[in-house]
This record gives C-alpha cells, structure tokens and sequence, in this order.
C-alpha cells in the first residue's frame, strides 16, 4: 500500500511539472510528440543557431559552422524524435552538423563590405547587389545542412557506399559550377566572373590596393542543385527535399537580416537614436548571431511544418562499417583537419565525404562526430588563442600545462567519454532520448566555456566591452538550452511514470 502511495505521489509531482513545461512551450505533453511544437521549435532552434553562429564567428570555416548545426540538431531531433533509436537520432544530429559545413569554404567578407563599408555607404547599388550575393551565398550554405538535415529524419535509407558515389559526383559537380560560374578569374588583368559578389573594380575604381578574391559559391549552388534533384525525383525523399528548400531561405534570409543590423548601424540609419549608434559591441557578431537566430527559427518552422513526414520507425538501420575502420576513418578524419588547417586540401565536399560515409554505416561514428571529433578543431583554436600552442610561449609553465588541461584534454575526454557511454546504451537498445536531453547539454557547455575562454573570460561583474553582449546571449541561450534539455527528459520521465501508474 505505502509502495502504491509512493508511486502516486511522484506521478502527481511530475505531471506538475509537466505543466509547467507545456506552459512554456506551447503545447500538451501528453500528445504525440510530433503534433504541434511550433513554439517550442522556433525558441529553441532560434536560440540554439544564434549562441552556434555567434560562437562560430569566433572560430571560423567549416569546423565552426557545425557548432550551429549540432546544436540545431539537437535541439529539434530532441523535439521531433525523443523515442526514435539512439543511433537513429545520433545519425541525425550529426547529419546536421556536417551538413552546416560545406559553405564554410565560401569567402563573403567582401561580400558584406560592399553593404557598409565606410568608402560605400550611400551606395544603393552596391548594398543591392551585396545583399544579393549573401541570400545566394546564405541559401547554399544552410541548403547543404538542410539537405542532410532532411536525410537522417526521413525514413529512407542511405547506404555509405550510395553516400560515398553522391558526394563523389557532388564533388565533381562542384568543380564544374566553379568553372561555369566562378570563371575567370584573372584579377592581375582585372578580370572578374560576371556574377562577382566580392570587391570590384566597378564598386571602387580608384582603389589601388583592391584585392578581389576567389569565389566558389557557384560550384556549390551546383552541387546543391543536384543533390536536391538526387533526393525529390530519384531517391523520392519528400522530407530530405522539403528541408533543402527550408535550409536555402533559412539561410538566405539570416544572413540578409543579420547584415541588415549591421548595415543599419554602419550607415547611421536616421531613425537609430544616438544610444545605439554609440553603443559599444562588436558589429559584425551583432550579424553572425542574428544570421543564427533567423536560421535557427526558420529549421525550426520547417520541421514543424514538415512534421507529419518525419519517420516514425524507430529501427536503428543496418551497421555496415566494422568498429577497425570506424577507427582508421577517424584517423583519416583528423588527418584531413590539419591539412585543411595547413592548407594541404581542399576542404569542400572531399573531407566532408569521410565523417557522411561513417555516420551512414558505423555503430560509433553518430556518437563521436556530434561530440569529440567535433569539438577538437574548436579546442586546438582556443588553446592556440590562450597561449598554449605559441613557438615562442610567454606564459609560465604552469599556466601552459593549464591551458592543455582546461581547455584540450578535459573537454575532448569528457566528450568522447559521453559518446561512447550514449553508443553502448543505444546497443542496449535504449531511446535516443539521454543522448538528446545530455548530449545537448554537454555541447552547450562545451562551446560555451571555450568561447568564454576564447573571450578573455568577460565575466558578467567585469567592466562592459565589445564582447560583453555576446557574452550575455550566450549566456542566456546556454542556459535556455540546459534547462530545455532537462525539461524534456523530465517530460518523458513523466509519460513513463504516468504510464507505470495508470497500469497499477
């Protein structure tokens, strides 16, 4: 009698709290999780992209963009399929984030300058045609991450052998959307492609020191072409297509709003007030984080309104790759990282073709990609900025052995500690609903405290500087995103208890 009591009072407790999560996001916790999340996939992928994006800014390519991308993915895998498999949901997070690499490769720096830089404010045409260039570049971008976004929620299977002959022919692709749209490019004689989105002699004729640089938007926006074609009229990915389409005008859209910002407070908009004007922060992650909030929100639309195809069988897929050559992949993996580091590959599409093929086949790959191989890069950069990569090392000793534990050695151990832990689980035959609810957490915090580190450590009491703001959002999405995570796993605690009570 006292066991039944008991039982019924942890019901009645958490099914409190599950009202108190409804409340905050929008919708009843007692329905199928894939009947209506909207507000609680727009909050949350919002947040999720703004802190990845803003974070990103600091780090910079292809290995910062995944920040956004495993953090999205996350976030909504967490919404959409917190009962799906362990390595299904794995799959999917990852799929996420190695797709928001490939535009990384993309240069638009000069892109933005033509929108407000100082020589071109007042220069309608040229903040036209910018903001052109970074929808396109924009859409391409997030369209790849969409793409494979779409792959690992739909139902259809992928083979690592069909990934690898894909991504081959979109490498192939790629190279052929460079010459078709990229060419010529001949800067010593002035000659540019005509759809050229970087500084140009035509913006700017007088400036002597002009560099323009190489552009390989289009061999990307070829590739997505057909990848997109790929998955609608030969593989008949309904979903896989629908988020290609969501990625392109989430992407799109972000970074023209994003820019928007910026350019409203470069061009001393009349209508800004002195304050703002005045106001001491850094601009251009102003852009980076409102780029990740409008893509965020926009991933998160488009799941819910895509919703109904996601797939419900919650079978892991067939495991194809033996745990020796996940290995050797990881080995070729970081391999490929610090020759893209040192400028010894192309980093487009062909090291983007090794973590896909795993991730498709491999029993450890899902686990290890979203968690420690992603966070390596990021790691090195921050211990390179703290000091303890220098030739040359000003700091004491003990503050270098510091900085490989603090910001190398711990976190990449309690990563890789966590997916190994999520992948033997997921063999038990386990939801993917604790790799979700703490993956996202782990990830969270991970790349929060490198970029605090990265930060100089701008603590909250300290005096306001440039990075203050930043600090601040992420800040408050970190902690959205933790507490998020931990609602959610109370939620399906709930729905277990609840279900044991009712039986009694």
């Amino acid at each position: 009698m006292n066991e039944t009591n008991s039982t019924e009072s942890e019901t009645t407790e958490h099914r409190h709290t599950a009202g108190n999560v409804e409340a905050v996001l929008g919708y009843s916790l007692r329905e199928d999780p894939s009947s209506g999340c909207l507000y609680g996939s727009v909050i949350l992928a919002a947040l999720a992209g703004c802190m990845g994006w803003g974070i990103r800014g600091q780090y910079g390519h292809e290995t910062g963009a995944m920040i956004a991308g495993v953090l999205v993915g996350f976030v909504l895998v967490l919404i959409y399929c917190p009962q799906a498999s362990s390595l299904r949901a794995a799959r999917a997070v990852a799929l996420c984030a190695i797709g928001f690499s490939f535009g990384g490769s993309m240069t638009y720096g000069q892109t933005v300058g033509l929108t407000h830089d100082g020589e071109l404010v007042g220069n309608w045409a040229a903040l036209r045609w910018g903001m052109l260039g970074l929808f396109i570049k924009g859409g391409v971008w997030i369209g790849f991450g969409g793409a494979l976004f779409g792959i690992g929620l739909s139902g259809k299977r992928y083979r690592p052998l069909e990934m690898f002959t894909l991504f081959a022919t979109l490498l192939g692709c790629y190279f052929l959307g460079v010459y078709l749209l990229n060419e010529p490019y001949r800067p010593n004689e002035r000659v540019l492609p005509a759809l050229y989105f970087s500084d140009h002699w035509h913006w700017e004729p007088d400036k002597a020191d002009l560099k323009p640089r190489r552009e390989t938007w289009g061999g990307l926006a070829l590739a997505l072409g057909v990848l997109f074609v790929y998955l609608g009229w030969i593989k008949k990915d309904r979903l896989a297509r629908n988020m290609t389409i969501v990625g392109v005008l989430s992407g799109g859209f972000g970074f023209t709003v994003g820019q928007a910002i910026q350019c409203l407070h470069g061009w001393k908009a009349p209508f800004l007030s002195p304050w703002v004007i005045g106001v001491v922060a850094n601009w251009w992650n102003m852009m980076e984080k409102s780029f990740g909030f409008v893509l965020g929100f926009g991933m998160g639309l488009g799941v819910w309104t895509n919703r109904h195809l996601i797939a419900k069988n919650n079978t892991d897929g067939d495991v194809e790759i033996p745990i020796a050559a996940e290995c050797l992949l990881a080995v070729v993996y970081v391999g490929a990282l610090f020759g893209m580091h040192l400028q010894f590959s192309n980093p487009v599409l062909a090291v983007g073709a090794v973590p896909i093929i795993a991730i498709a086949g491999g029993r450890y790959w899902p686990y290890i990609f979203p968690l420690p191989l992603l966070a390596l890069p990021i790691a090195i950069k921050t211990l390179r900025a703290r000091g303890g990569l220098g030739s040359e090392p000003s700091a004491p000793t003990l503050e270098i052995v510091g900085c490989w534990v603090f910001y190398l050695v711990l976190p990449l151990a309690v990563c890789l500690a966590a997916a190994i832990y999520f992948a033997r689980r997921g063999r038990s035959g386990e939801t993917g609903r604790l790799f979700l609810c703490w993956g996202l957490v782990l990830a969270a915090w991970t790349y929060f405290w490198l970029n605090f580190a990265f930060f100089n450590y701008p603590w909250w009491w300290t005096e306001w500087g440039s990075r203050s703001f930043a600090n601040w959002v992420f800040t408050i999405s970190t902690l959205a995103l933790t507490f998020a995570a931990i609602a959610f796993h109370r939620r399906h605690a709930t729905s277990s208890i609840a279900s044991s009570g009712d039986s009694m």
